[in-house]
């Protein structure tokens, strides 16, 4: 399949059936990660797999931090923890922090982004679903995850990865064509 195709067929899959991925299928993901450009070839990234117990573990810490935003509202903790509950695996991402030099810190996170893209077009063929998560149950903005995966304090965590096999298809989205977003200087 063509780069341009994979890019095309990019979606974010959000209902994903509970069957177990298959290891070396969650080791072709990682894989393709590792590939992603970055400044200086520091390979800032870091991957916490999380299936099994440690999912449950996850789940418990995801609806704790749900009931705590949204007190007044259990119908949308419920709705939240769909996406933790129904996936099989999780993967945290976290980029490397350098200590005084934000610039580099700053470079780290955007090769830690393509890393995350690069997965998800690997995920796309090899018939996985992927969805990126900051916010929300991606508790990426949240210091129980950084504790939770006991990601030493020089990384920032980057995003939440949700991945299982799609339930069923997700349709396209409309985007504006690359002319409408382009200017060329001459």
């Amino acid at each position: 399949m063509s780069a341009m195709t994979l890019l095309q067929q990019r979606r974010a899959i959000r209902n994903l059936k509970p069957d177990r991925v298959e290891e070396e299928k969650i080791k072709a993901l990682l894989e393709a990660a590792v590939l992603a450009p970055n400044d200086r070839l520091r390979e800032p990234w870091h991957f916490y797999v999380i299936q099994g117990e440690a999912k449950g573990r996850y789940e418990t810490m995801a609806r704790e931090y749900l009931a705590e935003r949204f007190p007044t509202k259990p119908h949308l903790v419920e709705e939240s923890l769909k996406v933790v509950t129904a996936t099989p695996l999780v993967i945290v991402v976290t980029s490397d922090i350098v200590e005084n030099d934000e610039a580099s810190s700053k470079d780290n996170e955007y090769a830690t982004a393509c890393a995350i893209h690069s997965m998800w077009l690997a995920a796309g063929e090899l018939g996985l679903g992927l969805v990126w998560r900051t916010r929300g149950v991606g508790l990426v903005h949240d210091e129980r995850m950084h504790r939770f995966v006991g990601s030493p304090t020089d990384r920032r965590v980057v995003g939440t990865l949700f991945i299982g096999y799609p339930a069923d298809e997700a349709p396209a989205t409309k985007r504006t064509p690359a002319s409408d977003k382009t200017t060329f200087l001459t």
